[in-house]
């Protein structure tokens, strides 16, 4: 662990600590504590009153979130039925479930036949599809509102401090369009963090609104 992980010192419900420590020793994907720190600092920061989620594997996240921002409502998306069900019975369990509209499928499916806006969006469904997301992303993003983007540097792979598996090349592709197309994109604001397995912030600005700023 290096000095910076170390300092980490996460404040969340002693049980989704416990639910955390078994869903990881079941190989489910759950945010690491550092990427997870980071994100309820942003959160406290941003305030948001309505999340989108992509990705929600068994709802972890989901909850720290709500707990995070007690009048938020957030919607979340998931493709694995066994984790969506997961997942429901988890916001059952810490009584968010009237906070929280789930889904099952699809996320690019989805996300196309969704409407109103969003103040954050967490990131976090397949890497692969991030650039195929961003478009209805920005639609559903209000102005100023905060795209949170995790594992974009994905073991060291997409930076290259780790050199790239055959098998993994793709992938490791796709992550670096996705990123140069939300740095290369006037209306977002974004850092790369190295936070947890890399973290991509981007602050959404409209072009009218922004331009009317810099008068």
């Amino acid at each position: 662990m290096n000095y910076t992980a170390s300092l980490v010192k996460l404040h969340i419900d002693g049980r989704i600590s416990e639910l955390r420590a078994d869903a990881l020793s079941r190989g489910i994907p759950v945010a690491d504590d550092e990427t997870l720190q980071f994100l309820l600092l942003t959160l406290a920061a941003v305030k948001p009153t309505r999340i989108l989620e992509i990705g929600t594997a068994v709802g972890l996240s989901s909850i720290a979130m709500l707990q995070a921002c007690p009048t938020a409502k957030l919607t979340t998306i998931e493709l694995e039925e066994d984790r969506y069900l997961e997942a429901k019975k988890h916001f059952a369990e810490f009584d968010v479930t009237d906070r929280v509209t789930s889904y099952l499928g699809d996320a690019g499916e989805i996300l196309s036949m969704m409407d109103g806006t969003f103040d954050f969006v967490f990131l976090d469904g397949p890497k692969a599809q991030y650039e195929k997301y961003l478009f209805d992303l920005k639609r559903l993003l209000r102005d100023g509102g905060v795209l949170f983007a995790d594992d974009v540097l994905l073991y060291g792979w997409v930076s290259g401090e780790e050199p790239t598996p055959q098998k993994r090349r793709s992938i490791v592709e796709k992550i670096r369009s996705y990123l140069e197309t939300v740095t290369n994109d006037e209306e977002f604001l974004t850092s790369v963090l190295n936070v947890g397995d890399g973290v991509a912030l981007s602050v959404y600005q409209k072009k009218e609104n922004k331009a009317v700023n810099e008068i």
